[in-house]
């Protein structure tokens, strides 16, 4: 057979693709006829009729270059910020934290506490947990004139804290006092029984000036879970809260949900030290801890009675 008849017939199986396959298909027969390439070279794709063809743009040859992996979703985006009611529900309403706001007077709260108070694990002073729940009071009570004092102090133990109660603390005539105690002295091996009485006797003190008081316990963190007192801790804080009818704020068991419950992985809510919040379990502590405030203070019971100090 002659070069011109195989031509022809690649130009006719060209004109039959055509009607087959569509004008992209009849191209490149009719491109492959040109060439005198063999017809078994490409085959094509079926297309529908009046359809477009679209190529992706390829990389240039030997770029050296790979394409960029999709980014990586951090794990604090992964999880939201929850946990069971009765860890962070106050059962005491707060009654001078509501004449206060029933009165429309500034609310002044003070968060007293060692370097989980202070801020220790987060990015900046901003991320810490009194910092986010100034932020999320805001929210949660728009046009209200609210203060949250951070008196935190990296080390401290309840003999510390207790220290500076009349200059850090009462000074400056809170209206509610939120204390985390024990970690720091679990972490050092501080007798239990000591401990105790020198929380009620800061109970007494806060009570007697007149502010409501909200203890938090400590954090679920992988050295606090190391040491052998932390249980007995556990148990002291929450005998001496109902003994004193004041509140607690279980930060242990929520921090506990998250983990064991939720599976969410100790680095989205602890620091590299593994004992520190970092900021995403700051500002969910705040999150869930301004709620609790918010409701204990404006229950119809709390709010009963209006006055200023």
């Amino acid at each position: 057979m002659t070069s011109d008849t195989l031509t022809i017939a690649k130009l006719t199986k060209a004109r039959s693709a055509g009607r087959l396959f569509g004008i992209a298909a009849a191209l490149v027969l009719l491109a492959m006829a040109a060439a005198d390439l063999p017809a078994h070279a490409v085959t094509p794709a079926a297309a529908p009729s009046g359809a477009s063809a679209v190529i992706a743009p390829q990389p240039p040859a030997d770029s050296g270059k790979s394409a960029a992996a999709p980014a990586t979703v951090p794990p604090s985006q992964r999880f939201a910020c929850g946990g069971p009611v009765e860890f962070t529900h106050l059962y005491y309403p707060l009654r001078q934290a509501a004449r206060r706001l029933g009165a429309g007077l500034p609310l002044t709260i003070v968060a007293v506490g060692s370097s989980s108070t202070a801020g220790a694990g987060a990015s900046s002073p901003a991320a810490s947990y009194p910092s986010r729940l100034a932020v999320e009071l805001k929210q949660l009570l728009p046009g209200r004139d609210i203060t949250v004092l951070n008196r935190g102090v990296n080390g401290d133990e309840t003999r510390d804290m207790l220290a500076r109660f009349d200059s850090g603390v009462i000074a400056a005539r809170p209206d509610l006092v939120l204390w985390q105690v024990g970690t720091n002295s679990v972490l050092r091996n501080i007798p239990l029984t000591p401990h105790s009485v020198l929380l009620r006797e800061g109970i007494d003190r806060l009570k007697a000036a007149g502010a409501d008081v909200v203890l938090i316990d400590m954090q679920f963190a992988p050295r606090v879970l190391a040491k052998p007192e932390t249980q007995g801790m556990e148990d002291q804080i929450a005998v001496t809260v109902k003994e004193e009818s004041v509140d607690l704020f279980r930060r242990f068991a929520l921090m506990r949900d998250w983990h064991d419950v939720q599976h969410i992985p100790f680095d989205t809510f602890i620091s590299g030290d593994g004992l520190h919040m970092n900021d995403w379990g700051y500002a969910c502590v705040a999150k869930l801890l301004a709620a609790g405030i918010v409701e204990a203070a404006t229950r119809p019971v709390a709010a009963a009675a209006h006055s200023g100090r």
